[in-house]
């Protein structure tokens, strides 16, 4: 699904899907219920989920969630602490070094506005994460959504636009506080 187009909900493409949907959250609930110290069986499933091994030296503390996990790009060295959603089919790309604290929610598809097209249509963007950016605890990154090198997005911070690199963006409606 690219940004500039919508998907109709029951098309063949939403079928496959859906479909991927339900075997990636079988996954992910073998994942969550593993024990911690189980590396062997993270890496397992993790491959699963993602349809490759995880990037060298990146790290995923369960619990973790995601809807479809063939479009989550991550570099070396990301850092994704525990309980973390990623709605991914639009496609997450997170950049080398990015950390991401625990409780942060990236969504790349959502629904039309127009209550005639809400139940009939998913929309979707991708989202970018640039090197070297830190979203904090709880934080939410809305579809579509652009996050510039060296970034901060502060906990709890709703982001609907793009952060400029080397920003702070804080708040219920992230807006940039100061710039570097």
């Amino acid at each position: 699904m690219s940004s500039d187009r919508l998907m109709r909900i029951h098309s063949p493409e939403f079928r496959a899907m859906a479909e991927r949907v339900l075997e990636v959250t079988e996954l992910t609930s073998r994942l969550n219920a593993l024990p911690f110290a189980d590396e062997g069986g993270k890496t397992d499933l993790f491959e699963k989920i993602l349809g490759r091994p995880l990037p060298a030296r990146a790290t995923i503390y369960p619990p973790f969630y995601t809807d479809y996990g063939l479009h989550l790009d991550l570099a070396e060295r990301v850092f994704i602490n525990q309980n973390c959603t990623f709605l991914d089919y639009a496609g997450i790309r997170l950049g080398e070094r990015v950390m991401v604290g625990p409780k942060a929610t990236l969504i790349t598809v959502g629904h039309p506005v127009d209550p005639e097209e809400r139940r009939g249509w998913l929309s979707g963007a991708p989202i970018d994460v640039a090197d070297n950016v830190w979203i904090g605890a709880g934080a939410t990154i809305l579809p579509g959504v652009s996050i510039g090198r060296d970034a901060v997005v502060a906990a709890g911070a709703v982001v609907a636009d793009d952060v400029p690199a080397a920003s702070l963006v804080t708040g219920d409606k992230a807006t940039v506080h100061r710039q570097w």
